[in-house]
This record gives C-alpha cells, structure tokens and sequence, in this order.
C-alpha cells in the first residue's frame, strides 16, 4: 500500500484577482492562493483522496498564507521548503469578458523556480500510486532539473505519471524551449490533461482529432483528455474517441482553476477504478463527473480554497439527469 494517493510537483503561488472597484475606481485586489498542481490536490483532497505537494515558497507573508492554506485544505506540505532569499511567485489575474483570463507573473526569478534536487522529499515521491507534474516547474534552472529527477524517481518506483502542460507563453524565455520542455513531459508520463489551445499550439493542427493522433503516433500515451472549455471535453485512448458536453452555468464568474478542477477527477476516477484499459461508457462516466465539477468552480472566486465537495458534483448530476 502506498503512503499517498498522488504527489504532485509544481508552481505554489498568489493568484492576485480582481474583486470589485474601490471608491477611488481601483481595482480591488484578492490574493488567492494558487497554482495548478496544489488546485489538482485539494480538489483531490475533497474526493478522499490523501495528497502531498513538493515545492518551493518564500519565506515571506504570501509564503506564511500558503503554507496555511496548503494546511487548511488537508495537502501533506513535508515536501513545501521555503527560499530565504527569493519571494513568493506572484500572479496578477485579469478576468474578460467571456471569463477567460489574463496572467502577468512577478517570477524573474520567484520562489518556486529554486527548487533543487537537493530539496526533493524522495518518500513523497516513490510512496504515492500517481505522480502529478506540469511544465511551469521546467520553465529554468534549478527546478527543470529537480522535476526530471523526481519524474526519474516515479519511474523506478512504478508510480503513474500525469502531465498537464499549462502553458503560460510569458513565462518562457523562447516558445521554442518551451515545445522542447512540453515534449519532455509527454515522453514520460502515462495520463495527459491538454487544452484545446494547447494541442493546436503544440501539434500546429488546427483539427484537434488530427492533433491527439499526432501526439498518440508519437508518443504512445494510454489515456489523453482534451478540455474545450464551454463545448465540453473529449478522451482518448488507442482505440476510442468519447466527447461529453460541459455543464454550463448561469452564474459563472471566471474559469480560474477549472482545468484543475477537471484534471483532479480524471486522477480522481483512476483512483477509484483502477488502472486499465477503459471502456466507452467508463470514458463517459469519467469526463461527466469531470465537467460537473469543473463546471462549479466557475461560480466561484479563486479555486484552491473553494474545490466543490464530492456531495455538490452528484447533486449537480443528479440535477442534470432528471
């Protein structure tokens, strides 16, 4: 038996995003906390599931209310180390009109990119069933070499790997480097969350069928899901093809950690099942439950602290399927 349920590594970070105007017309700043990997945990950690984080903060404020909030939402922080030197990566998030979102970053460098090998907790990462990963930790030096190792360790030890790219174009130094880091990830893991603006950018195919079947060609992953936001998600494997519609909600206010949210069920249904070769109507259980409670956290603002609970997602499908 192992320790944990899923480890994941990555960017730990403040998300600044916009929460009214102040009587001056300023915008009115909340800091979330947030980063993809530990929004994949704590929705993880509402489905029952026990989860550990590895990574880097500073040792300031922002670091102190991370920490707390990593504690507050039940993810293990043994593998949370704190830079003495380097703040805490900030995020400043600009919601459009349709809800979708704009990033500026102040991580030259942040925190989360000083991770070194030297502050890997091996344990986390050998005693888990999956090991979670995205591209952000890969974006420079000392963290590139800290996740390869850490990837190099799920590997001995067995354990399933799941990449999601999330792209962030400005936090590469060159898009090239950044398809070359991308592509490391896709050569080394079993399970695949990818955006549909990621698998055109990546494959150059606008048809995102045409763009699954490059990478399966190419780098023979067992189980790929595609999110298209407001038109649903897809899954594929060797031999199928399924497509669920998305749970559209009135009350939507931004998409922030949606994807996340959507990604965490996917790990969240293997968990439960088992890892195998899924069949059609498996596939379609695990991307509406996955759609379901994606489609609540867009009602809400930030997403670590606000996961919907596994009671709200059957509700919601229960709701659905009257």
């Amino acid at each position: 038996m192992k320790q944990y349920d899923v480890t994941a590594l990555g960017e730990l970070l403040i998300d600044f995003t916009e929460n009214g105007i102040s009587a001056q017309g300023n915008p009115v700043l909340e800091a979330n906390p947030g980063g993809a990997p530990c929004n994949v945990l704590s929705m993880l950690n509402r489905l029952g599931h026990k989860a550990s984080f590895i990574g880097k903060i500073g040792d300031d404020i922002f670091g102190t209310q991370l920490e707390q909030a990593l504690e507050e939402v039940g993810i293990d922080t043994k593998g949370l180390k704190k830079d003495q030197k380097v703040h805490t990566t900030l995020a400043f998030v600009h919601t459009l009109e349709d809800g979708d979102r704009e990033f500026s970053f102040y991580r030259n460098p942040g925190a989360d990119m000083m991770l070194s090998e030297e502050d890997l907790e091996e344990e986390l990462i050998r005693d888990c069933k999956i090991f979670h990963f995205g591209s952000l930790s890969m974006t420079s030096e000392p963290c590139r070499t800290a996740t390869k190792k850490a990837i190099a360790m799920a590997e001995e030890a067995g354990v399933l790997l799941s990449f999601d790219p999330n792209l962030r174009e400005p936090l590469w130094e060159t898009l090239e480097d950044a398809k070359e880091q991308i592509m490391y990830g896709l050569e080394h893991c079993h399970i695949l969350k990818i955006s549909d603006n990621e698998i055109q950018w990546f494959t150059g195919l606008e048809d995102y069928d045409a763009g699954i079947a490059k990478i399966q060609e190419q780098f023979h992953i067992p189980l790929i899901l595609l999110s298209l936001g407001k038109d649903g998600s897809r899954a594929y494997t060797k031999d199928l093809r399924v497509e669920t519609e998305a749970f559209l909600q009135e009350n939507t206010i931004e998409t922030t950690g949606a994807g996340d949210t959507f990604g965490a069920c996917i790990l969240h249904y293997v968990l439960e099942h088992g890892w195998k070769e899924y069949g059609e109507e498996e596939l379609k259980e695990m991307l509406t439950f996955a759609n379901a409670a994606a489609s609540i956290v867009t009602t809400r603002k930030g997403a670590l602290r606000v996961m919907p609970q596994k009671e709200e997602v059957e509700a919601l499908l229960a709701e659905r399927t009257k």
